[in-house]
């Protein structure tokens, strides 16, 4: 066994990681760099097709993403069933590239088609939510409980630095590639994603977890099975997914107040359509510095000694002070203050929290009953959501009302977190205590 250098273990030491995990680390960031990378340099453009639609009319795009992702969900459902756990990144992520390519050549052809435009924001938004959930999917199968704490948002910042690089290169690239060309660009970086993915599955076979664990490769090679809505069900019959279905309905709904707002003043103070993807690609690149700065450093560190719950906790407090200060002082500098902060606590400590709350259930609902909680659920509460937030504009003359309703979910929100975080700790000490109870297995250790 070849001893790691001096730099390296320095370095694994800062990091919070032991020497062997390294490579799979690198594997995890780099699957989530270029997924990341290739979403992020269509979102600017999806944004800007959004506000250019009206932003009256965004609660019917929202609507229509949900209806697709109700469409999407049960062929997922049934690919899940029918495929080893290792070959439903390379189908699902294939599926996509052939999208991606088919969009490019329709923009191409015809680059003002409004209806394509449309079809082409309810679709992106579709593909983030389910490419992101199946990777994250991954990363909980993967690894277990106590390397996730440590691991998880370490391996996240590989989607902050996505992010950053990603508006970069579309800013870089739009003029000389055109739309179109973004799109096969993005298509090669996806492609690339799922080799990533496949490697990591490779990796957990040459390094088996302890006994009781189920990562075995033998289980991996075979379908999950079950049926294509085995997902919703699994949530309906589980008091434990059904609080991470909820948690996820507030997550979505304080999102999308923040998100109406931000469409209604970017339209408001910068009318023209290249400023406003300039706004939209400033206010993204700070969200994933503050990020990646945070993932890297603290949030580890914080799950690992303080529990999963304080990073489902945090944010939504911020978000209810946030909201106050937004209904006292409705102006275009503070909203940018609470909606950077959201996005990079999001990024930073509630999406790694939530994505360890599925290190302690069964394998198929790692994959299915989360994606139907990481789409349909929280596509749901968009829709639901936007159109609330519709009806509250409508009313006009209390302006502060949508904040002081949305600071109310927040606090909501928050308790969840707390639950969450208890009902985690429970089943994580109930998994340890039946693996230390199993005889060891034959060649694990």
């Amino acid at each position: 066994m070849n001893t790691p250098s001096a730099p390296l273990r320095r370095l694994t030491k800062l990091l919070n990681l032991e020497p062997r995990e390294a490579p799979a680390v690198l594997a995890g960031l780099l699957m989530f760099f270029l997924l990341f990378t290739g979403y992020f340099m269509l979102r600017p453009v999806r944004e800007t097709m959004g506000v250019a639609g009206g932003v009256e009319n965004l609660q019917w795009l929202f609507t229509g993403t949900f209806v697709a992702t109700l469409v999407a969900l049960p062929l997922f459902g049934w690919l899940a069933s029918k495929v080893s756990r290792r070959r439903i990144v390379p189908w699902v992520y294939g599926f996509f590239v052939l999208n991606l390519l088919g969009f490019a050549v329709a923009l191409a052809s015809r680059p003002d088609d409004p209806w394509i435009a449309r079809a082409f924001y309810i679709w992106l938004s579709v593909f983030n939510m389910l490419t992101i959930s199946l990777a994250w999917s991954v990363m909980a199968d993967i690894f277990v409980t106590g390397e996730a704490k440590r691991l998880f948002a370490l391996i996240a910042g590989g989607a902050s630095l996505g992010g950053l690089t990603g508006p970069i290169l579309g800013t870089l690239l739009v003029a000389p590639l055109g739309h179109a060309g973004l799109l096969v660009l993005s298509a090669v970086l996806l492609a690339s994603s799922a080799l990533a993915a496949v490697w990591l599955h490779r990796w957990r076979d040459h390094h088996p977890v302890e006994a009781g664990a189920s990562t075995d490769e033998p289980v991996r090679r075979k379908p999950l099975g079950g049926n294509p809505f085995a997902g919703a069900t699994a949530v309906f019959h589980s008091r434990y997914l059904l609080g991470i279905a909820v948690f996820v309905v507030l997550l979505a709904s304080v999102t999308t107040f923040l998100y109406f707002e931000q469409a209604r003043m970017v339209a408001e103070y910068f009318p023209d359509r290249v400023r406003q993807t300039q706004v939209f690609g400033l206010i993204d690149t700070v969200v994933q510095t503050l990020a990646i700065l945070t993932q890297v450093f603290l949030t580890g560190r914080i799950a690992q000694k303080l529990g999963v719950g304080v990073l489902l906790v945090a944010v939504p407090l911020v978000m209810a002070a946030g909201f106050l200060w937004l209904a006292l002082a409705p102006v275009f500098a503070v909203f940018v203050v609470v909606m950077v902060v959201r996005r990079a606590g999001e990024y930073a400590l509630v999406r790694p929290g939530r994505e360890m709350l599925y290190t302690v259930v069964p394998a198929e609902q790692k994959y299915k009953a989360k994606n139907f909680i990481d789409t349909v659920v929280y596509r749901g509460g968009d829709a639901a959501s936007g159109w609330v937030k519709r009806g509250l504009d409508l009313i006009g003359e209390h302006p502060a009302l949508a904040m002081i309703i949305g600071a109310a979910l927040a606090l909501v929100w928050a308790l969840t977190g707390v639950g969450l975080g208890r009902a985690q700790q429970r089943r994580e000490a109930g998994e340890t205590a039946r693996s230390s109870a199993s005889p060891p297995v034959e060649g694990s250790a």
